[in-house]
């Protein structure tokens, strides 16, 4: 794998992207002072950084911003150029969980890092790496096509690779983190290459180590690329109804107990292509293509609450779905909240709630950010006037700036503020 190859190259050879090569399990040491190698300078002036670039291609929302400076890393040694240490920066993925609000002030790094390739191999599980520009859906489709199962849920979510951590993204039953060994990251405070093991990266519901120290917000790290750790012995995850009743729409057996299934099992049991096709035709059904109608996926996350909140809830509202967390607490369904609430395929101004499911924000043509928040707020507003349940956004806002709820609408449209004192 050429591509991978050469932007491995570019750290020294004992830093820790090497290490993503390791066929031993991951530790669960934190991360430690000698997982930080310093980086390789690159030549001066090798890249140069493009000025007053439009935002609008780079969002699936499709909300204009304007960048002052514009970067696309494709090789990581650029991260290592002199300009971009102490300078304002964001970090930019494949724009799939963004809402930009305004114009970006400051050094948008796009990461553009290509490859991927089998790295280790131990008697458990395969180890992949891939760089954190790989489009995420290509790279599932190609583990697969490798014969390597174990991300299959996880298809046709949009996005890149290095994003996929920083967000844990999740989907029918499961979440990267799962399946994720490590990754590599450059410290553009410090100028220091670092791995997080997957006990490092922190991982929660829809959530990380990137998120918990607000470093996705200021750009402090870059991930250059993820390891995986695929298991030789898969087994298949339906436990989401909706996978198993796609599959057996295709006349596909599902009925013995797939968590218990031994490998010799495997044989009666859908195949990882089988649920990964499942898988495309249900995100197909329910979200629209971001090309076609502009969208961020599933806007808020699902909010989990005290399992004594969640009786309550379901006493007064007997359709409610929930789904018990291994913690004791209760997951509820935020598509089914905002139908309830009477946002499913209603608009406000020229944005809505997607009509085929109701946790998604699409944008109907000349959005702005903040036609965006706004809609967002009145959601949350409703949600939590009916059920006293507060939804969080998943989409990350940049300039991360709060809705001001000043704003007002005139027969659909924002109002534009006065300027006058």
């Amino acid at each position: 794998m050429r591509a991978m190859s050469a932007a491995r190259s570019a750290f020294p050879a004992n830093s820790s992207s090497s290490a993503a090569a390791s066929t031993t399990a991951p530790p669960q040491a934190p991360l430690a002072a000698e997982d930080s190698t310093p980086a390789v300078a690159p030549a001066p002036h090798a890249w140069p950084v493009a000025h007053s670039v439009d935002l609008s291609p780079f969002n699936t929302l499709a909300l204009p911003s304007c960048a002052a400076r514009y970067l696309k890393i494709t090789d990581p040694a650029q991260l290592t150029a002199p300009d971009i240490a102490g300078t304002r920066r964001f970090v930019l993925g494949g724009g799939s969980n963004l809402v930009l609000t305004g114009d970006i002030d400051g050094l948008v790094l796009h990461m553009a890092i290509a490859g991927k390739a089998k790295t280790g191999e131990d008697a458990e599980a395969v180890y992949v790496t891939a760089g954190a520009g790989e489009r995420w859906h290509d790279f599932v489709q190609w583990t697969l096509a490798q014969g390597w199962p174990g991300l299959e849920n996880l298809s046709l979510i949009p996005g890149t690779v290095g994003a996929a951590p920083v967000q844990n993204i999740g989907a029918y039953g499961m979440e990267v983190a799962e399946r994720i060994h490590s990754l590599t990251a450059y410290d553009l405070d410090t100028g220091t290459v670092r791995r997080f093991d997957r006990a490092a990266c922190r991982f929660a519901y829809r959530d990380s180590v990137f998120k918990q120290e607000g470093w996705h917000l200021d750009g402090r790290f870059a991930i250059t690329e993820v390891t995986f750790r695929l298991p030789k012995h898969w087994r298949p995850n339906i436990r989401y109804a909706g996978i198993a009743e796609e599959l057996a729409m295709r006349g596909i057996e599902t009925a013995m107990e797939m968590t218990t299934a031994t490998p010799a099992d495997t044989r009666h049991c859908p195949t990882p292509r089988q649920i990964a096709d499942a898988v495309i035709a249900l995100r197909r059904r329910k979200l629209p293509d971001p090309a076609v109608l502009p969208n961020a996926g599933s806007f808020f996350q699902n909010p989990v609450v005290a399992a004594t909140a969640a009786a309550t809830l379901c006493t007064a509202h007997p359709g409610l779905p929930v789904y018990p967390q291994a913690n004791g607490r209760v997951k509820l369904a935020a598509g089914w909240l905002i139908e309830q609430a009477g946002w499913k395929g209603r608009r406000l101004g020229p944005v809505g709630m997607y009509a085929h499911q109701a946790l998604a924000l699409v944008n109907h043509g000349g959005a702005r950010g903040r036609d965006v928040l706004a809609l967002a707020h009145a959601v949350q507003n409703d949600v939590r006037r009916i059920f006293g349940v507060e939804l969080t956004p998943e989409p990350v806002y940049m300039p991360n700036i709060a809705f001001d709820p000043s704003d007002t609408y005139e027969n659909g449209t924002l109002r534009e503020k006065s300027t006058e004192q």
